[in-house]
């Protein structure tokens, strides 16, 4: 994907975001964890869900349709790229943040605290 198309699709992906991506966002937005978070952040020719470049970490969120064996192969593949990269990942199922985001906030916390 060319870089153009990258960031078209980060725009249009900042718009649509999931009920997940909204929850956690206002838990991230304005340094509320002590770092500054970017959300559908391109990187290269990927998108990342949210991502604190001064800790080079990302966060992913995941839906049903990361159980699917090819987006599992591709999520795989792309988790190899951003960590050759010196990018730190963290997932997290959709549900997860919907039903226990305290849990999912404390996990993010100590990652964060981790990579200062």
């Amino acid at each position: 994907m060319s870089v153009l198309k990258t960031i078209i699709k980060a725009r249009y992906l900042r718009k649509e975001e999931t009920e997940a991506e909204k929850i956690l966002w206002e838990k991230l937005r304005n340094n509320n964890l002590g770092v500054k978070f970017r959300r559908q952040h391109p990187i290269d020719m990927f998108i990342v869900d949210f991502y604190a470049p001064s800790i080079r970490l990302a966060i992913e969120l995941d839906g049903s349709l990361h159980k699917e064996k090819e987006n599992r192969e591709y999520d795989k593949d792309r988790a190899m790229y951003l960590e050759l990269r010196s990018i730190t990942i963290l997932r997290f199922w959709n549900s997860k943040i919907e039903k226990n985001l305290d849990k999912t906030l404390t996990k993010i916390k100590e990652k964060i605290k981790e990579l200062q």
